[in-house]
């Protein structure tokens, strides 16, 4: 188990891992310039990220709003200034390519711990060898005690 920090990092992380990633793409291609030119817009639109993946802003929504709206970027750069169908088919794969891409990495990060971590309980952040020497010595104690020794 992660702490959310964590997860956010590692989610951001194999995210831009699997964007950057060679690919012959054309999709692939706009999703990567879609990224580069979200960062050089400077302002909020660089800090978000950078925060995000530094650690010092570790909120999942706010890793999901920046991607879709990397996305939906993208899109625009694509369909403006004249949509026709070859552009409006390369967003639709954009847009498949970025579910693709950050959910299944949600997903093995898990939803649970990255965005309810109050909802796990400490019993099972406890790693399970430190887990079963304290049960180990609980139960001596109590037989222990038991015992009147």
């Amino acid at each position: 188990m992660h702490k959310p920090v964590a997860s956010t990092i590692n989610t951001l992380a194999a995210a831009l891992y699997r964007v950057f990633c060679a690919s012959p793409d054309e999709a692939w291609k706009e999703i990567r310039e879609a990224c580069y030119d979200y960062m050089s817009l400077g302002g909020l639109f660089s800090d978000g990220p950078v925060a995000l993946l530094s650690g010092l802003k570790p909120r999942p929504l706010s890793l999901l709003l920046h991607f879709f709206v990397v996305a939906l970027y993208g899109i625009g750069r694509v369909l403006l200034p004249f949509p026709s169908p070859k552009r409006m088919w390369l967003g639709a794969k954009l847009i498949l390519g970025v579910f693709g891409i950050i959910f299944p990495t949600i997903l093995a990060e898990g939803v649970r711990q990255m965005f309810f971590p109050a909802t796990i309980p400490a019993y099972y952040k406890i790693p399970t060898v430190y887990r079963a020497k304290f049960l180990v010595s609980y139960q001596l104690s109590e037989r222990r005690m038991s015992s009147g020794v």
